[in-house]
């Protein structure tokens, strides 16, 4: 700790971080040390998560969702033990931790900041939830623990905030890209669902990164994760329409699933003093589901082999669909922590085998191959719940390495996340974070929006007058030419609407009509701490030229007009831009 506190060493931190602001090189080598950190905490989180599933189930490692029944079903009270220890964890994090910083949300309202408990937190809540056999995938863990130590890391160094969002996103895509065995995958996951763009800046140490956490799990051992294809030579155009349909109906699904999610969700909300119970409630309502099919534990990477190499029956397929779906709502809704990144993909790999079968009997000269179809559907029914296509397609790439595939993913992913973003317009993470009250959307950055609220753009110069005046009254307080518009207050000073001058001098209105009865935007009005977006929102649905700020008893602190507020607005984006785009 002397050797920290240092003067020696606070100048050589103090020159490192010259460097890495001036240099690329250096950029792009922190990049490759934080993929790596990323990659081995994945891979540790993995080990952790499946030496609880050997503890509670006694299987080998990654087999939990093949196994082909419970032949010991005492063993299935580690779901509701599994949630009871998560009930005590999520206690003793409360009085620390009160709401865990997702990485998704302190890359698009942060710049990157994440606190190490979050992080720590996020991931001791997944290996348990994962580890007990709740339907809940790790992916989220890797991400949020890749990330947090990426933008510990960058923190220390004293990055600046578009090189520590970078760095943040490359450290969370490289844990996935360790996880899967896939550095592009990893890549694009860091580009689309993490920082949100595409740049010069971006690519190099993001690429690094990934490459350097799938060495690291290469030297270490980990085997790829691999599906092998018939490696079909070229899909006929009645292919390519088939799995547009496919796509279709993938994003159709994830829709459902995310809705159901969020509406189980709110119901358990509302148990009363049995809230803080819900895993262990989950936990028990979980057995029955695993007693039916083990297929329903844990993420399903053993169970989408399976049925992969076995082709069961439609019946079977369709029986597995309706009980992993139902697992994994209960599991999330119930409050088990993780994600859906592997359970959408085993989902949309049993939705396509489904497909292919049924339109089979309909369409027996078409031969959809089963396998392909099940690919197909895994990216499709993800990109609709993860988001990222190119993420996806890239994974499907890599895990097949079957290039003539690609066509048919590319345009099942596009057309599923074009009809969820028309349709739905979040995916699974942001629609969560929305239904916390966040602004959050995409991983854009738009943290700086809160930097430039309606307190710094608005007039303080407001022209007021009493809503009790008459047309006549107001027009010999107000004559033309001394303001645009003003502002009507009630009996108690409070904000009343707004009044365009020229309205009030209307020919055709009457000197005694009530001034109250031409008021406008009575009801809309923002404070001090409204962010710009926010704002243009505003005046787009109000179809407004002016709005009110108030303060917390509505009393009007100033007013903000749109032309000033778009102009401004579009000069701070422009400057972000450069800064992201132009160079380092």
């Amino acid at each position: 700790m002397a050797l920290f506190a240092s003067p020696s060493f606070r100048v050589l931190l103090a020159r490192q971080r010259r460097r890495l602001r001036k240099s690329e090189a250096a950029f792009i080598a922190l990049a490759a040390v934080a993929g790596a950190v990323a990659g081995l905490l994945a891979i540790a989180q993995q080990l952790l998560a499946h030496g609880l599933q050997s503890l509670f189930y006694g299987v080998s490692v990654n087999r939990l969702s093949a196994l082909g029944a419970i032949h010991h079903p005492w063993r299935l009270l580690a779901l509701p033990l599994g949630g009871l220890l998560l009930v005590v964890l999520t206690a003793a994090l409360r009085r620390r931790v009160p709401a865990p910083l997702d990485v998704v949300e302190a890359n698009a309202l942060h710049g990157g900041r994440i606190p190490p408990a979050d992080s720590l937190a996020v991931s001791a809540q997944t290996i348990l939830s994962n580890g007990a056999g709740a339907s809940v995938g790790l992916e989220a863990a890797y991400a949020q623990m890749g990330g947090g130590a990426a933008s510990l890391l960058g923190v220390w160094l004293g990055l600046r905030r578009n090189d520590l969002r970078t760095l943040v996103g490359a450290g969370a895509g490289s844990a996935i890209a360790a996880a899967f065995g896939a550095p592009l995958t990893g890549a694009f996951y860091a580009f689309e669902i993490v920082i949100g763009t595409y740049s010069p800046a971006t690519i190099a140490p993001v690429l690094a990164a990934s490459l350097a956490a799938v060495s690291l799990s290469h030297a270490l051992g980990i085997a790829p994760y691999l599906i092998a294809t018939t490696a079909t030579p070229a899909f006929p155009l009645s292919h390519y329409l088939a799995f547009a349909v496919l796509g279709l109906a993938c994003a159709l699904l994830g829709i459902c699933i995310m809705r159901l999610v969020a509406a189980v969700e709110q119901a358990t909300a509302r148990l009363g003093r049995w809230t803080r119970w819900r895993p262990v409630i989950g936990g028990v309502l979980l057995i029955p589901l695993a007693l039916v099919s083990p297929q329903t534990l844990s993420a399903g990477h053993g169970a989408l082999h399976l049925d992969l190499v076995l082709r069961p029956t439609i019946a079977f397929l369709a029986t597995v669909l309706a009980l992993k779906i139902a697992a994994s709502v209960i599991s999330l809704a119930f409050g088990f922590r993780g994600g859906l990144f592997f359970a959408s993909l085993f989902l949309g790999s049993i939705v396509g085998q489904i497909f292919a079968a049924a339109l089979d009997h309909v369409v027996p000269g078409l031969a959809i191959d089963p396998q392909d179809a099940a690919l197909v559907g895994m990216a499709a029914l993800s990109v609709s719940i993860v988001g990222g296509p190119m993420t996806l397609s890239i994974l499907m790439l890599e895990i097949t390495h079957d290039f003539a595939l690609m066509g048919v993913v590319l345009l099942a992913t596009l057309l599923s996340s074009a009809v969820t973003r028309e349709l739905f317009g979040y995916s699974f993470s942001t629609w969560r974070l929305h239904l916390r009250g966040s602004r959050v959307r995409s991983p854009r950055d738009i943290g700086w929006t809160s930097d430039l609220p309606a307190g710094r753009i608005m007039r303080r110069d407001v022209v007021t007058v009493p809503a009790s005046l008459t047309v006549g009254q107001f027009r010999a307080a107000v004559p033309l030419g001394t303001a645009t518009k003003v502002v009507a207050l009630d009996d108690e000073e409070h904000y009343a609407g707004i009044l365009a001058t020229a309205a009030g001098h209307a020919s055709d209105v009457a000197a005694e009509t009530p001034l109250a009865g031409l008021l406008t935007l009575q009801d809309v009005a923002v404070t001090r701490a409204t962010p710009i977006d926010v704002l243009l929102k505003a005046f787009d649905s109000e179809v407004a030229d002016e709005i009110a700020v108030v303060d917390d008893e509505r009393r009007v602190v100033g007013i903000v007009t749109e032309v000033y507020a778009r102009r401004r607005y579009f000069e701070e984006l422009d400057r972000r831009q450069r800064e992201i785009f132009g160079e380092r």
